[in-house]
């Protein structure tokens, strides 16, 4: 499909993607990609950071593609990687809020650390610094560049769990008792609900400025799960079914372009329809 001549082009803006090495960090690098923008690209694990931006290149030879390893909760990362792209003329207008920490706990000796009876304060500390903190640093840093230029768009990702409560039954394990069963940390779900509050201040504060700001809360994506945890989640889906990585990529494309002009403030819940259940 050509964006050219149409709202959904992106040619000569530059978008920034945090957590860009990510499951759905790289296929918003593509959907930008494929909208012809230039990308910044950046994560704080440098090998994946690479290895995504080799993939990336041998898929849009053309494009240009610069990469920076960055840790999110350092406010002085994020400012000297705005100083740097400023030098080049490479400052985005794009900035898609993407890095967070998502916890996999596979090892039954660490399954309690989950639950909130037992959740630490440093485990609290170490998540919301990422998912939260770092994507309010990143939006005051590059939208404030986004004001001065007048105009620019700040998109955090979300999820379901936004709108939702986890539906703890999706992670319990046979042989365990009540109190011992793994659960979605209490982490991931204040993050994500504060990505929203976020997301409404950012769209009024730069308004004025041309700067809009709006959320995509995507819902479970397959990557490979074990066949018990999709036959649970997929019943809970109306669609019948989780999503596939590239779903996503044209709903970047329409928040990130003018095609969303008129789109300020909102959460786009894409999840087979889950949250409506």
């Amino acid at each position: 499909m050509s964006f050219k001549k149409t709202k959904f082009d992106l040619s000569n803006k530059y978008a920034l993607i945090t957590g860009a090495a990510g499951l759905l960090g790289y296929e918003h690098c593509m959907a930008l990609l494929e909208a012809n923008a230039n990308i910044i690209i950046t994560d704080i694990d440098p090998h994946k950071l690479l290895e995504t931006k080799s993939n990336l290149e041998a898929k849009f030879p053309n494009s240009k593609i610069i990469s920076k390893n960055i840790d999110v909760t350092s406010i002085n990362q994020i400012k000297d990687l705005s100083e740097d792209l400023k030098n080049i003329n490479a400052v985005p207008e794009i900035l898609i809020n993407n890095a967070a920490i998502d916890p996999k706990f596979t090892g039954s000796d660490n399954i309690e650390l989950t639950r909130l009876e037992n959740f630490s304060v440093e485990q609290w500390n170490k998540e919301v610094s990422v998912g939260l903190t770092g994507a309010m640093l990143c939006s005051k840093v590059f939208g404030t560049f986004m004001a001065r230029k007048k105009r620019g768009v700040i998109i955090n990702i979300a999820s379901d769990l936004s709108v939702i409560s986890p539906d703890q039954r999706l992670y319990q394990k046979a042989g365990f008792d009540d109190s011992m069963q793994p659960v979605k940390p209490v982490t991931y779900s204040v993050i994500k609900h504060g990505l929203i509050g976020l997301t409404k201040y950012l769209a009024t504060y730069w308004i004025k400025e041309g700067v809009r700001c709006n959320a995509l809360s995507p819902g479970g994506v397959f990557n490979n799960h074990n066949e018990e945890f999709v036959q649970k989640l997929t019943s809970l889906i109306p669609m019948g079914r989780m999503a596939n990585r590239d779903e996503y990529r044209s709903a970047i494309q329409f928040l990130s372009s003018d095609a969303s002009s008129y789109l300020n403030g909102q959460n786009i819940v894409m999840d087979g329809g889950r949250s409506i259940w």
